[in-house]
């Protein structure tokens, strides 16, 4: 039987991405990301930092490396390794490329994010310049459950609009598609309904009030009035003499 890692080549530094059990459904592609989403993590700390620190003499933990070490020590038989291996070998490759598009819509120094969600972004990045087959709205979704598992509570924020806006840049026919035919609208409509409901709650809600205040002053002016009224005295009855 043979002991060799199915993760390297021949020449030890290749992913081999040809082998013909891949698990493909959707699953299996989420969990790559989780894997890969790990894999990139430990990349950008390690080899990633030293080199743009200028220390790369320091680098000895390269990609097909770390996703070697991540195949002999997790059960992958339900993860499409050829996507993982993908996304652990082009990433890396395309690091400046994909910064570069990520930098365009934030509003600080890249190396000033979490490095968590800066490897969400590289994922996301990737994904919607490259993996056209996957529609723009699951990698959006997708971005945003791996901040979930894996990010900071409030990290969402950031996320979501770094995405929206990379998705408007790079998949701008899918998204002028879904505004063609209502998406956005519907979208916006729901809004309005909601906050028109708020506002209708809020009026009848004061109405009511409105209401509760006239009839508390209608009863007040009532017992007000009462106390006012003189008492009546009794008249003389006509024909009577008065007793003695």
């Amino acid at each position: 039987m043979s002991t060799q890692n199915p993760a390297q080549t021949e020449d030890n530094n290749q992913f081999d991405i040809n082998e013909s059990s891949y698990k493909t459904s959707h699953a299996a592609v989420r969990k790559a990301r989780r894997f890969a989403l790990q894999g990139l993590y430990e990349w950008l700390m390690t080899d990633h930092r030293f080199e743009q620190t200028g220390k790369g003499e320091w680098k000895a933990n390269p990609p097909h490396d770390i996703a070697a070490r991540t195949r002999a020590s997790n059960a992958m038989h339900t993860v499409h390794l050829g996507y993982y291996h993908t996304l652990m070998r082009e990433i890396p490759e395309q690091i400046d490329e994909l910064e570069a598009l990520i930098a365009e819509h934030l509003d600080r120094q890249i190396d000033q994010i979490d490095m968590v969600e800066h490897a969400v972004l590289l994922i996301g990045a990737y994904e919607l310049k490259h993996s056209l087959h996957i529609p723009y709205k699951v990698v959006l979704d997708e971005a945003m459950k791996l901040n979930t598992h894996f990010g900071a509570t409030d990290a969402h924020k950031l996320i979501n609009a770094v995405m929206d806006k990379l998705a408007a840049q790079l998949r701008a026919v899918e998204v002028e598609a879904d505004n063609d035919t209502g998406y956005k609208q519907k979208k916006q409509q729901a809004k309005a309904a909601k906050q028109t409901t708020a506002i209708d709650e809020n009026a009848d809600e004061t109405k009511a009030q409105a209401v509760s205040t006239d009839e508390n002053t209608v009863s007040l002016n009532s017992d007000i009035n009462d106390e006012q009224q003189p008492t009546r005295q009794p008249k003389p009855r006509i024909g009577l003499k008065p007793k003695k």
